[in-house]
């Protein structure tokens, strides 16, 4: 199965069940295109993050497919590990290996998974934490960091494999209020530097200013796909207006 035209991502038909009772995604179609940032918001519960885990399948759909750069990766035959390989995935929770310092958390999986040269993989880890104003940090420990810290490295070790596109699963629910802006701020200049982007988040804010796309989810379902002027400037779904009403 082939994408057509430019989509990175095509999401057909998505369906993810929890046992007999739970239908987490209920027939989803969706596609990304390369340099969009794609924001997906709703209540909890409404299947966001399940969509989101489910583009890499850390969920394994029940029925439907997903497409990613013209290769079906819900097909058994595929090797999934390889196109993973191309998908950056952030969590809210940062998964920092606890007895390695932050350059070794960095390096690690390029040295490993993609054979890069370990000076080589060095030199880009510091280059990169230098943009997020963190190369003083590259022998700290994670325990040594703040939570804004940690994100910000989690970010910067999905980057060292130089995906294709980044996931971002509520990168900023796990962090205190003063720490949420140093994050966003990474994730505005990754999006300015063109960098194809599936968000699922509650920072409106954030939706409203940098996605190209923001999706509304609610019971499994996708009820809204718009651009962000007309998602918060004229909403027409009623159960969007009233999400809308509570979370402004």
């Amino acid at each position: 199965m082939a994408t057509s035209g430019n989509h990175l991502i095509e999401v057909r038909g998505l369906v993810k069940k929890f046992g007999p009772e739970i239908t987490a995604l209920d027939h989803v179609d969706l596609t990304i295109d390369r340099g969009e940032v794609v924001v997906i918001v709703g209540p909890s519960g409404s299947g966001k993050s399940t969509l989101l885990r489910s583009l890499n399948l850390l969920e394994t759909p029940t029925e439907g497919a997903v497409i990613f750069e013209g290769v079906d990766i819900t097909d058994k035959k595929v090797n999934l590990d390889q196109h993973r390989q191309k998908m950056g995935m952030v969590f809210q929770h940062f998964n920092l290996f606890p007895h390695k310092s932050v350059l070794e958390n960095m390096t690690l999986a390029p040295v490993k998974v993609k054979g890069m040269d370990p000076g080589q993989a060095e030199k880009m880890a510091l280059e990169l934490l230098a943009k997020v104003g963190l190369q003083d940090r590259a022998q700290a420990y994670p325990a040594q960091l703040s939570g804004g810290q940690k994100q910000r490295v989690a970010i910067v070790r999905a980057l060292c494999m130089q995906p294709d596109v980044m996931l971002f699963d509520e990168p900023t629910s796990a962090l205190d209020p003063e720490m949420v802006g140093e994050v966003l701020e990474v994730m505005k200049d990754l999006a300015a530097q063109g960098m194809t982007m599936a968000v699922v988040t509650h920072e409106m804010g954030f939706a409203r200013e940098v996605g190209s796309r923001v999706i509304f989810m609610d019971g499994g379902c996708m009820l809204v796909d718009q651009p962000p002027e007309q998602f918060f400037g004229a909403p027409e779904n009623p159960r969007l207006k009233e999400f809308l009403s509570k979370v402004l």
